[in-house]
C-alpha cells in the first residue's frame, strides 16, 4: 500500500508552536492578478501544490513569463488584455475549482476557442453555474452534458455589462463574474450571498472601480471597467483551512497547547472559529494586524475540557465551508446532539464530503441521523477507539484524507487511511507538521 498510511496510535499531549503553508485561495488570486497587472509581480511563502502548479501552468500557456523558486514566485505582467490566445490552448485544472472557475472570468475576450479540462472529481463538479452568467457577458461555452467538464470557452471583442444574482454563498462564481466585468464596457451589478471576500479585498487594495456594499445577507457589487493593474507584491499568510485540522486536534486531546502563526483570519474565513468557541474550545487571537486588506493574527488553542454540542446557525456557513469535516470530529466528542443544516453546497466540493463526513462518523461509532442537505450528530464525550478503519475510494479528496488522519490521532483505533497524495492538491506539509508535532 505505497500511496496509504496506517496510524494506529493517538497523540501524546503536547505544547507547540507552528507555522503551516500559504493560503491557497490568496495564493491563487495572487497569481491572476499578477498575470494581469502592468509589471513585474512577487511573493514570498506561496503555497506549492498541485492547485498552485497548475495555475502558474495555465497563465504560462497564455503568454505570462513566471519564475518560481522553492515557495518565493516573480511573474511578469501583461496588462489585462496581455494574454496571447492561440489556437488549441488546453488548460488542465486537475483538481482545482478555484483555478478552473476563476479563470473563465479571464477569457471571456478570448478570440480562440480555450478547453478546459481536469481530473475525474473536477469532472463531476458543476460548472453550469459558472457558464451561465458568464455567456451574458458574450462568452460561448460548450460543456460536456451541458454541465461537466471538459469545457470550451470562446470569448468575444464586445462583451457587455451584467446584472447577476448569485445565491449559493459560491466565492468562485463570483469572483469569476468579477474579472469577466472587468473587462467590459460599462457597469456591472452583483448582488452575491455572503461567501469569501479575497477578490473584493485584492481589488479595493489595488485600487480598482469596484464598490462593495454589504448587508447583513447579501453584498452588493458595483464593476467598472478596469484599464490597468499596479503590480502586487505579496507575503502570503498562512491558510486558515490548513489549521483548523490542527486546532481541532490540539482541542480533541487531553492537556494539549497549540500556537499557530500568521494565519489568515479573513471574517469571510473564520467560521470555524466562531463555530468551535460556541462549542467550548478556547481559542485566542494574538498579534492581529491588517495586511493588504487581510486580517492576519496567530492563533492560540488549548484541550476543551469540556465540549458542548451545537445546533449551528446557517448563516455560518459559507465561513465554514472547507472545515465542515473536521468539525464533525468536535461534534463526536461533545455533549449532546449538534444539528448542522443547509449543506448542500458540502457535495459540490472535491468529493460529495457530507456523505463522506457522516460515513467516517459512522464508521467510529457515532449516531447519525444524516440527509442531502443536513446531519444530526449524537455526541459521545467517552468516545474510544479499539476497532480498525479502512477509508478509501473518497475520489481522493484531500479533506477526506486529513480528516481521517486526525480522528486516528484523536480517538485511537487503527485506521488504514488510503490515497495520501491527495494532500499534494493543497496541503503536501501536512504529514510533515504531524511529525513534528508527534516529535
Amino acid at each position: 500500500m505505497p500511496n496509504s498510511i496506517i496510524v494506529n496510535k493517538k497523540v501524546r499531549p503536547f505544547i507547540k508552536k507552528i507555522s503551516v503553508s500559504g493560503d491557497k485561495s490568496l495564493s491563487i488570486r495572487w497569481i491572476l492578478f499578477s498575470s494581469l497587472s502592468n509589471g513585474i509581480c512577487k511573493s514570498k511563502n506561496l503555497l506549492i501544490s498541485e492547485d498552485i502548479i497548475a495555475t502558474i501552468q495555465a497563465i504560462k500557456k497564455l503568454g505570462i513569463k513566471v519564475i518560481l523558486k522553492k515557495n518565493s514566485c516573480v511573474i511578469f505582467g501583461k496588462g489585462i488584455n496581455g494574454f496571447k490566445y492561440k489556437k488549441n490552448i488546453i488548460i488542465n485544472g486537475q483538481n482545482s475549482g478555484t483555478l478552473s472557475r476563476l479563470i473563465l472570468g479571464l477569457l471571456v475576450n478570448s478570440n480562440e476557442k480555450i478547453k478546459i479540462i481536469g481530473d475525474r472529481s473536477l469532472s463531476r463538479r458543476d460548472f453550469r453555474r459558472i457558464s451561465d452568467p458568464l455567456s451574458k457577458f458574450g462568452a460561448k461555452f460548450k460543456l460536456k452534458k451541458e454541465k461537466y467538464l471538459p469545457l470550451t470557452i470562446k470569448g468575444t471583442s464586445k462583451l457587455v455589462p451584467i446584472k447577476y444574482y448569485e445565491n449559493k454563498g459560491s466565492a468562485q462564481c463570483k469572483s469569476a463574474v468579477i474579472f469577466a466585468a472587468m473587462r467590459t464596457d460599462g457597469t456591472s451589478y452583483i448582488r452575491a450571498k455572503k461567501s469569501r471576500n479575497h477578490t473584493e479585498l485584492l481589488c479595493k487594495h489595488l485600487k480598482l472601480p469596484i464598490v462593495v456594499k454589504t448587508n447583513k445577507n447579501y453584498d452588493l457589487i458595483k464593476v467598472k471597467k478596469v484599464k490597468q493593474i499596479k503590480p502586487i507584491n505579496y507575503n502570503i499568510p498562512s491558510d486558515i483551512s490548513s489549521a483548523a485540522f490542527f486546532i481541532v486536534l490540539t482541542s480533541l486531546l487531553e492537556k494539549s497547547e497549540l500556537t499557530i502563526k500568521n494565519v489568515n483570519v479573513n471574517p469571510s474565513r473564520t467560521g470555524i472559529l466562531t463555530i468551535l468557541k460556541k462549542m467550548g474550545i478556547p481559542i485566542r487571537l494574538k498579534n492581529c494586524k491588517t495586511y493588504k486588506g487581510e486580517k492576519i493574527s496567530d492563533i492560540k488553542v488549548k484541550s476543551a475540557k469540556f465540549i458542548k454540542s451545537i445546533k449551528c446557525n446557517p448563516n455560518i456557513n459559507s465561513g465554514a465551508i472547507d472545515e465542515f469535516l473536521i468539525i464533525f470530529l468536535v461534534a463526536a466528542k461533545a455533549k449532546g446532539v449538534s444539528f448542522f443544516k443547509n449543506l448542500a453546497e458540502l457535495n459540490q466540493k472535491e468529493s460529495p464530503r457530507l456523505k463522506w463526513g457522516n460515513y467516517i462518523l459512522k464508521q467510529m461509532g457515532i449516531k447519525t441521523i444524516c440527509t442531502k442537505d443536513s446531519i444530526k450528530i449524537f455526541g459521545n464525550p467517552d468516545l474510544k477507539l479499539n476497532k480498525k478503519i479502512i477509508i478509501r475510494n473518497f475520489m481522493k479528496d484531500h479533506r477526506v484524507f486529513m480528516t481521517s488522519v486526525i480522528a486516528a490521532l484523536s480517538f485511537g483505533g487503527s485506521w488504514e487511511i488510503h490515497d495520501k497524495d491527495s494532500i499534494k492538491t493543497s496541503f503536501p506539509d501536512f504529514l510533515k507538521i504531524i511529525k513534528q508535532i508527534r516529535s
